[in-house]
């Protein structure tokens, strides 16, 4: 197990790491809709904290050697769950093709207050074996 550290993406809020490498997967942590540069909460509007939070989750997966058509498992925390939809629009952009399993639920509070939270499992890209 190695902890990772993506400079592309937020960094993380508390005493955990932002995502750990183990064997041939990444781990990352509940992702929150900060922006990496400014270190602030963006939004509020649900598709709009989506974007962000997905955003930060493929800079980090791409930092690692991985990438969204790798994830193979997403965890989603929503304040509300009557915004599911306007969540599900977004995410739909960025998981079109084999979308990987997927877990929600609602949560009566966030960190920061904030309206979605998102962590994956991803499968890490394998070096190709040399020919010969």
């Amino acid at each position: 197990m190695k902890p990772f550290l993506s400079e592309n993406g937020p960094k993380p809020i508390g005493p955990y790491s932002q995502a750990v490498i183990s064997g041939k997967y990444i781990f990352l942590s509940g992702q929150l809709p900060i922006d990496p540069e400014k270190g602030n909460v963006c939004g509020p509007p649900i598709q709009r904290q989506t974007e962000r939070v997905l955003l930060n989750i493929k800079a980090i997966l791409e930092d690692a050697g991985s990438g969204l058509d790798r994830v193979v498992m997403v965890f989603m925390a929503l304040s509300n769950l009557s915004e599911y939809k306007g969540m599900n629009e977004v995410y739909e952009r960025f998981f079109s093709e084999n979308p990987p399993a997927r877990f929600i639920f609602e949560a009566s509070r966030l960190p920061k207050d904030v309206k979605i939270e998102v962590s994956v499992i991803a499968e890490l890209r394998q070096e190709e074996e040399p020919l010969g």
